[in-house]
């Protein structure tokens, strides 16, 4: 059964949990960057949905480029074969590809996200 990880950092995170159901994959809902890394080092997901804010203040120094950075870094020691798929604004996509450069990432959906574009990723 596939493991995903749904990181909800907001209410604006789509919820596909009966879509996950559907597919049979297992799904964990955390609330944090910090709770999905640190339970990636017990039980590596195969897929991670997640919402990209990009870093326009200096929070993120100009080293991270969103929100996801550290996260990315731990799955690739972690869960190197974890698909990723990220939910973002439509004015904040073109910044999703800085992140795509460093980090590859399954599948980039702007809101609103439908069920057969998540799913279309998902099959």
């Amino acid at each position: 059964m596939p493991l995903i990880y749904s990181i909800v950092e907001s209410a604006g995170h789509p919820n596909f949990s009966t879509l996950y159901s559907q597919l049979g994959m297992e799904e964990k809902r955390l609330s944090s960057m910090r709770k999905a890394m640190s339970l990636m080092k017990k039980q590596p997901p195969d897929y991670v949905v997640a919402e990209f804010i990009y870093g326009y203040s200096n929070n993120y120094a100009g080293v991270n480029i969103s929100n996801l950075d550290v996260m990315l870094y731990s799955l690739q020691k972690y869960a190197p074969h974890c698909r990723v798929i990220v939910f973002c604004n439509k004015d904040e996509r073109q910044y999703t590809d800085k992140l795509q450069s460093i980090f590859p990432l399954h599948g980039v959906l702007a809101r609103p996200v439908s069920v057969d574009n998540m799913k279309a990723l998902l099959v």
